[in-house]
């Protein structure tokens, strides 16, 4: 069951990766459930990606738990999956409680498992447990709904007199702004609490941008190559990110030395294992422009889109796009 959608913000993108991974896959090889998940919240099993606009007449789908199935209203009858690949993004998505709901279900899924997705989509879990173990991320603070507003001259003394403020566990660059006085902060954790209740305020790095993909588990996890992303904008926006306008560019392999390309695939092997990483990831580094390098951020579950940095990063490696995604499913069925 490819199953995309979603409730996030980042369900366009989800749609958009779906429909790559739609195309990608076999059917000589696979039958192919299509799960949609709409914007409320609701399960539909659909026929085609041009019945996501309408879902009124379609079938419902209602999970059986512990049957490795799932039921159909409103004729009844029972899906099951051998396994299900998740191309979905932020909340009710990435977030571990899909992840959960297939354990529930006694169905495998593609990618991590509960805990490794619950710690990866909040930044700040992720950057307190990464930390503990040696490895470095841009200084932070943090802002909780309810908390009276910081004061943007005590936050600049520990964090430079630029500011990045986001959603703590959202994607996408989604609901991300900059802020250089009181005002800036005020309207930028205003924007990011939108999204979130938990928001990160970190220190703005002037920085390259390297991303490494992670493939497989255990002790039999690949490391891809380094690859680069060279924002159009000031920052990599979602607009940098997703618009067909978009002048990002996408550069694999990165022209760094060999010798920061073999630092970076440690340091991403090293965190994928500290955080219990299964199946599949992308982890984001800055790389400074005093020559510090700083873990960015490990997403569980990278966009897949036509533009998407994961899917490149294996291609560069000789693995092709179907090869990719047929390497994800059998990685969940051997798990």
């Amino acid at each position: 069951m490819l199953l995309f959608g979603g409730e996030s913000s980042e369900h366009t993108v989800s749609i958009s990766s779906a429909r790559n991974v739609f195309a990608a896959l076999d059917d000589t090889k696979f039958d192919i459930y299509l799960g949609f998940i709409d914007e409320s919240g609701r399960w539909w099993l659909l026929e085609s990606f041009d019945q996501i606009s309408d879902t009124q007449d379609q079938v419902q789908l209602v999970p059986v738990l512990g049957a490795k199935s799932f039921t159909t209203i409103p004729n009844g009858r029972f899906i099951t999956p051998s396994v299900i690949l998740p191309i979905l993004h932020g909340e009710n998505g990435e977030d571990g409680t899909v992840q959960g709901l297939a354990k529930l279900m006694h169905i495998p899924i593609v990618g991590c498992g509960v805990a490794a997705s619950a710690v990866c989509i909040d930044k700040v879990l992720t950057k307190q447990l990464l930390e503990q173990s040696g490895i470095k991320t841009v200084p932070y603070a943090v802002h909780e709904t309810g908390e009276p507003m910081p004061s943007f001259g005590k936050l600049s003394a520990t964090l430079g007199k630029t500011l990045f403020i986001k959603p703590a566990r959202c994607g996408s660059s989604v609901g991300v702004s900059k802020a250089t006085n009181d005002e800036e902060l005020a309207t930028a954790l205003s924007e990011a609490h939108k999204f979130d209740s938990k928001v990160l305020i970190e220190k703005a790095i002037s920085a390259r941008e390297l991303e490494v993909g992670m493939l497989g588990s255990g002790s039999s996890v690949k490391t891809s190559g380094v690859g680069e992303i060279r924002p159009d904008s000031e920052f990599y926006s979602f607009e940098s990110k997703y618009s067909a306008s978009s002048q990002s560019k996408v550069i694999i392999p990165a022209d760094i030395p060999t010798e920061l390309s073999e630092t970076i695939q440690s340091i991403a092997k090293s965190a994928y294992m500290i955080v219990g990483g299964e199946g599949l990831s992308r982890i984001d580094f800055f790389l400074s422009d005093d020559g510090t390098l700083y873990l960015n951020e490990i997403n569980t579950l990278p966009g897949f889109t036509n533009i998407s940095m994961y899917p490149k990063l294996w291609r560069q490696q000789g693995m092709s796009y179907s090869g990719l995604i047929e390497f994800l499913i059998s990685n969940a069925l051997e798990k």
